[in-house]
């Protein structure tokens, strides 16, 4: 009975190192890509939208640390001034100094947008590098104050509008650089590219494909930008960061969306990056220098990848551009 019991726990106890094994493996190769550069930014500004939780303000917290003027753009300001004072704390900068800050953006809301543009132009005199890293995820069917569809015109215009207003003090300060957070939801969610014959799914909702169609458009935005800025400086990049479970997930119900329930809140807390792996990919296309000469790509854990061919359609970045200019009445 006793070498019964012996070899079982023997055999119990291999099977638990191997899972284990396993298991660290897999997360080692979702932890992804990493920003190996120790490029500087010293005397250089950045905005990074959604930067008071998550990768937002984890990114905003290594561009801080490398020497960068930072202003996060945040919808709630109480949150922002709480983010700008942790990561000050962090770095050990004095309190109340101006090389990190918090300004008040709901992207949700394009008088907000304008409003924001016009404070930081009054205020900055240069602008380096614009993270457009704020979004939202399976979001119950709801309008923003502008009666567009919430997930695509968070993720899409409010970043479309802001960006274009951007564009002169970008083009100024070049080179400089657009970066633009995605996802692999563009083709997960989405098969049939952008729905415009509906585009704002009052017909048919569902959280997932506006999640999807929202992040494919962040893609041909940029694709169709970084034509557009050709010969000016300003680059463009837009990204997967990996699977995060952050904030981005709060609206995910088990009612309504059961697969990606269970994958996020169980298999998740297994194998998702933590927040500074999710940063990487977007740190790096802000300041590395090897990236300095490409653009209007996409990426997925620092190296560049192929999107969908939804995603590479010129003539859909064309006409998403022409109904987005028209949409934010730019």
């Amino acid at each position: 009975m006793f070498l019964e019991l012996s070899w079982m726990s023997k055999r119990t106890a291999c099977m638990v190192v191997l899972f284990a094994g396993v298991l660290y493996g897999l997360r080692l190769y979702i932890g992804g890509g990493w920003c190996h550069s120790q490029a500087r930014i010293d005397g250089k500004t950045v905005i990074v939208t959604g930067a008071n939780t998550g990768i937002g303000k984890e990114t905003a917290l290594d561009l801080a640390r490398r020497g960068g003027r930072i202003i996060l753009a945040c919808r709630s300001m109480q949150r922002g001034e709480e983010a700008v004072a942790d990561i000050q704390q962090q770095l050990a900068m004095k309190a109340n100094n101006n090389n990190v800050i918090a300004m008040k953006l709901d992207l949700s809301s394009l008088s907000s947008v304008r409003e924001f543009v016009e404070e930081f132009k009054k205020n900055e005199k240069r602008l380096d590098i614009l993270i457009n890293n704020a979004g939202v995820a399976f979001v119950p069917e709801s309008k923003t104050e502008d009666g567009f569809e919430t997930t695509f015109g968070i993720n899409h215009l409010g970043h479309f509008l802001l960006t274009n207003l951007l564009l002169d003090i970008l083009k100024q300060s070049a080179p400089s650089r657009i970066v633009t957070v995605s996802s692999t939801g563009h083709h997960e969610f989405v098969s049939n590219g952008i729905q415009f014959d509906d585009i704002m799914l009052e017909t048919k909702y569902s959280g997932e494909f506006a999640y999807g169609q929202s992040k494919l458009a962040n893609i041909l935005f940029t694709r169709y930008l970084a034509n557009l800025l050709e010969g000016t400086g300003v680059t463009t990049y837009s990204l997967h960061p990996g699977v995060i479970n952050t904030e981005i997930f709060r609206y995910l119900s088990p009612e309504k969306n059961p697969l990606s329930y269970f994958y996020v809140k169980v298999i998740g807390m297994l194998i998702f990056k933590d927040l500074t792996e999710g940063a990487q990919t977007q740190i790096c296309c802000a300041i590395d220098p090897s990236l300095a000469n490409e653009t209007g790509k996409y990426y997925k854990d620092c190296v560049e990848t192929e999107p969908s061919s939804a995603a590479r359609d010129d003539e859909t970045a064309k006409r998403l551009w022409d109904v987005s200019t028209k949409l934010v009445k730019l």
